[in-house]
């Protein structure tokens, strides 16, 4: 059942196999045994792609929610202490860099049976298809995963900052209002945004900035604002080192910018696992603080 859940979710054989070790003709002959033992077909294989039957979505759906309680069953007489299996774990680049992976450490030695998959990337994962079950995501405003569940972890700080080199060469900006006149650097996707809201005295002013560079990836937006190349938005988290040595400043320090949410996210619906409620309690205490 578990096999079959993974290659219905991954939509691929081989895929599926990797993620579970095993061969892909196991994995084609666990599936082809449980469609024989059922009586139907539940995936339509051609070569270049796997779909449900209307059996398969059906079967799915109560695989998954079998599974689940299957695992609260063996967790229940095992008792809290003796997480067992693995997690697949989701994160952006630069925010699990400096502020997840260190976080894991103690989770990690007081559950020794437990191991963790991590999945690195600023991009937005098809957390389905990727078999994640638990995905760390930052983002200002509603999250745009609406269907799974979600649990707010922390709340950063957001900061506009540059390189001296750049303010030295193009002067720092007095107010919001003189960004519009400075080479900006945007990111795509979670702050993806050319326009900048600010909060002053209880008056809110968005500034619409020139975008001098887009970037898809967190450390590359760190590295080209190092490097001088113009004014990026970043959270205290991120640009703490950068900061701390004095490779940046923080500019408009009386301008509040709407702090970004940490959020865990769970593909698999509001009622996680035992053990991804383990990790999100430990995430939020110390990513909380």
């Amino acid at each position: 059942m578990a096999v079959f859940v993974r290659v219905a979710e991954s939509g691929s054989l081989s895929r599926a196999a990797r993620e579970l070790k095993l061969s892909q003709p196991s994995v084609s002959r666990i599936v082809g045994t449980l469609e024989a033992r059922l009586g139907t077909t539940l995936l339509l294989r051609t070569t270049r792609s796997i779909s449900l039957t209307e059996a398969g979505a059906l079967f799915l759906e109560r695989s998954k929610h079998l599974l689940a309680e299957m695992e609260e069953a063996e967790q229940a007489a095992r008792g809290v202490d003796s997480l067992h299996g693995v997690i697949r774990l989701a994160m952006p680049v630069l925010y699990g860099t400096r502020a997840v992976i260190p976080a894991l450490a103690a989770f990690l030695a007081r559950h020794p049976d437990l191991r963790v998959e991590i999945v690195m990337s600023d991009a937005r994962q098809n957390l389905i298809m990727e078999g994640v079950d638990v995905a760390i995501r930052l983002g200002v405003g509603p999250l745009d995963d609406s269907s799974f569940g979600a649990r707010r972890l922390a709340l950063i700080e957001r900061l506009v900052v540059a390189a001296p080199a750049y303010l030295a060469a193009h002067g720092s900006p007095a107010n919001p209002g003189e960004l519009a006149g400075h080479d900006c650097i945007v990111q795509h996707g979670v702050f993806g945004r050319e326009s900048w809201r600010f909060t002053h005295n209880q008056t809110v002013t968005s500034i619409d900035v020139r975008a001098k560079l887009w970037i898809n990836s967190a450390p590359g937006i760190l590295a080209a604002a190092v490097a001088g190349m113009g004014i990026a938005l970043a959270t205290r988290v991120m640009a703490g080192e950068e900061l701390r040595s004095g490779q940046l400043s923080q500019l408009l320090q009386a301008y509040r910018l709407d702090p970004a949410e940490v959020y865990a996210v769970f593909p698999a619906g509001p009622r996680p696992s035992a053990k991804v409620r383990a990790i999100v309690d430990h995430l939020s205490r110390a990513l909380g603080s």
